[in-house]
């Protein structure tokens, strides 16, 4: 083949996989995550991997046990600048720091206490009725009469069936007899929409290896958080930030190895979900 055939295939392909990167914003961003290597947004640790294991000894070591060198990891959050308005029609402006992995809001992240239930309201496309059915009964204490839900939520009959079916073939409730529950174990979901922030943010280098992919994208987050907290809640903006997490492991008498995780920013030990 001439050197002059080879340079148009070459000019073809090059021109598709540009046009491919301009037109997919995904695509895009993915390749552009890829090849940058610069800074990324943190909380700032308070915890060093030796000061975890000291404070834990007790319950990490013995005298047959060794310590491996620590790694740290970076976990993906979603920090959204909101606003929102309260029970008593007040406006507030706030943080909310949403996991990217987890799914889960953090409502503060002294204690780095989370909801619980957003990550299967994520998972199942919960719009907005289906979040309403969700808290209507997290709101009174996990279950209601059909009688009930009607009185509470305002609507026809035939649109509460409508909700009712929705959350159902999701998996956000279950019917038993005329009532219908959650279906979540000691559900977390109704919070007023703001992240209480004990800790500076810090900028730090990082390599593409120490960081977790994430689960959730941002438009899903959005998306849900929207659909959660009504119509007068709004995203002014949003940006990723990460929690540095340490992985300490622990090298058993007969050769095995005890994976841990600790939150740097409380010291902590973080318990994988299986």
């Amino acid at each position: 083949m001439s050197n002059f055939k080879w340079l148009v295939i070459l000019a073809i392909v090059g021109t598709a996989g540009w046009l491919i990167y301009q037109s997919d914003n995904e695509v895009s961003h993915a390749i552009k995550q890829y090849v940058d290597s610069g800074e990324i947004l943190t909380l700032e640790a308070r915890y060093t991997p030796d000061q975890i294991v000291q404070n834990n000894a007790k319950k990490l070591l013995d005298d047959k046990r060794t310590v491996l060198d620590p790694t740290l990891k970076f976990y993906p959050y979603l920090l959204m600048d909101v606003k929102y308005t309260t029970a008593d029609k007040k406006t507030r402006e706030g943080v909310l720091i949403w996991g990217m992995v987890d799914g889960e809001i953090v409502l503060n992240t002294e204690n780095w206490e989370t909801t619980h239930g957003y990550t299967d309201c994520i998972e199942a496309q919960a719009n907005r009725n289906d979040y309403k059915i969700v808290q209507t009964l997290e709101s009174n204490n996990g279950s209601l009469s059909h009688a009930e839900l009607l009185e509470k939520l305002h609507v026809e009959p035939g649109t509460l069936d409508q909700w009712l079916n929705s959350a159902a073939s999701k998996h956000l409730i279950a019917q038993q007899g005329n009532h219908y529950y959650l279906h979540f174990q000691s559900p977390k979901i109704c919070i007023t929409p703001q992240t209480k922030i004990s800790q500076p943010l810090v900028t730090k280098p990082y390599n593409h290896a120490g960081r977790v992919a994430k689960q959730f994208s941002r438009s899903q987050i959005e998306k849900s958080a929207i659909a959660a907290f009504g119509s007068d809640f709004t995203i002014r903006s949003s940006k990723e930030i990460f929690l540095p997490v340490y992985n300490i492991d622990i090298q058993n008498p007969d050769g095995s190895i005890l994976s841990t995780y600790w939150n740097s920013l409380n010291g902590q030990r973080i318990y994988p979900k299986y």
